[in-house]
């Protein structure tokens, strides 16, 4: 049996875990046990009725946070020529081709999200057992494969969020940091489970949405009303 520090069972002990939460009032107890020495991360956990083994049951996208997610984004961009110049100017961190690849294949990866143009696919493709695993292959059906570098580039640090489910059938997603407010915490997260609901699968049957919990890096999981959070 896992052993729990004083303030963990403190945390743990304020509230009753088997009680469903309105958005709200969810954010409210995350944020009072978020209280570990550094800031941490909120995480929204949604568990889907859906089978990600079927092609038409998958959940891919991506969501801009209203409020951003309150971590600095380094990115790679794969250009050449204007399209290049045009990703340094958006303040890409770093931006080639060929030497980019080859930086990638020696092990030196020192960013956080990767762009493309669609002309490099041809060369990022060959790196795809290093940034597979890694979950930053870019993919257009998420915008990381685009000839707007530019709006790629801003998207990716201003707030701009992947969600893809696992093949539990849950999406795991930061929302923001336990220093943000509650509203912008709140405002976050019913923007990211609006878009997870928007990509609902052709193939998805019955309940969609099954449940849906909140927590804190160091936080115990606080679970949220799933009919009120999807309510339109």
């Amino acid at each position: 049996m896992a052993k729990f520090g004083k303030r963990t069972i403190a945390a743990r002990e304020s509230f009753d875990r088997n009680t469903s939460h309105a958005l709200d009032a969810a954010v409210a107890l995350v944020k009072a046990n978020a209280t570990a020495k550094f800031d941490e991360t909120v995480e929204l956990a949604m568990n889907l009725g859906v089978d990600p083994r079927h092609a038409d049951q998958m959940v891919r996208g991506v969501c801009n946070l209203p409020n951003g997610t309150g971590r600095s984004v380094r990115v790679a961009v794969f250009a050449k020529g204007a399209k290049a110049e045009e990703a340094t100017k958006a303040g890409a961190d770093v931006v080639g081709a060929e030497d980019l690849m080859e930086q990638i294949q020696g092990g030196e990866i020192n960013f956080d999200k990767v762009i493309a143009t669609p002309d490099m696919m041809p060369l990022v493709g060959r790196l795809g057992k290093v940034l597979g695993p890694r979950g930053m292959m870019p993919n257009p059906k998420v915008g990381t494969v685009t000839m707007d570098v530019t709006k790629a580039v801003n998207d990716s640090k201003g707030g701009a969020v992947e969600f893809r489910v696992e093949k539990s059938g849950i999406i795991h997603c930061g929302v923001g940091k336990a220093s943000f407010s509650e509203k912008a915490l709140a405002e976050n997260l019913r923007a990211l489970i609006g878009a997870i609901v928007k990509a609902k699968p052709v193939g998805a049957k019955g309940a969609f949405v099954k449940k849906i919990s909140l927590c804190s890096t160091m936080g115990p999981g606080v679970k949220i009303d799933a009919a009120e959070a999807t309510a339109v």
